[in-house]
């Protein structure tokens, strides 16, 4: 919270503001440090991995996701890779007029993007093997 008073001049001139401090430990030289906000973006709290994990659950695969599952269990790690990347859709405007600008829908998936979705669903694919070698 901003004082009251901020002064227009000196050492400590300039509008005040509080720092966004993230520290988990409770020691005075961690707390010190201060993150920007631009770098909590990815972080994967415990709430958000429960809803995903929940949605997960009760919606199950995407088509995509089943089929390329399917081409890792035959050992067609390259194939589904290729098959991954494809699959992400990123919008696309073409150059030109801005009243005439027309979306295209380019099938442009990174390969950061697929290597970690096919880790992803590997790690899955062995989780289910674990199950069933349980239940036997």
């Amino acid at each position: 919270m901003a004082p009251r008073y901020e002064m227009s001049v000196g050492l400590h001139k300039g509008h005040r503001t509080t720092k966004i401090r993230v520290s988990k430990s409770k020691t005075v030289r961690d707390r010190r440090h201060t993150i920007r906000p631009a770098r909590l973006k990815g972080i994967q709290t415990k709430h958000t991995k429960f809803v995903r994990d929940l949605v997960r659950e009760v919606c199950g695969h995407a088509p995509y996701e089943k089929r390329a599952m399917e081409l890792l269990k035959v050992s067609k790690d390259k194939r589904a890779l290729k098959f991954l990347k494809r699959r992400t859709i990123e919008p696309m405007y073409i150059e030109g007029d801005l009243s005439k600008q027309t979306l295209l829908l380019l099938q442009l998936g990174t390969h950061i993007r697929a290597k970690r979705k096919r880790e992803e669903l590997s790690n899955i694919l062995t989780q289910m093997r674990k199950a069933q070698a349980q239940a036997k």
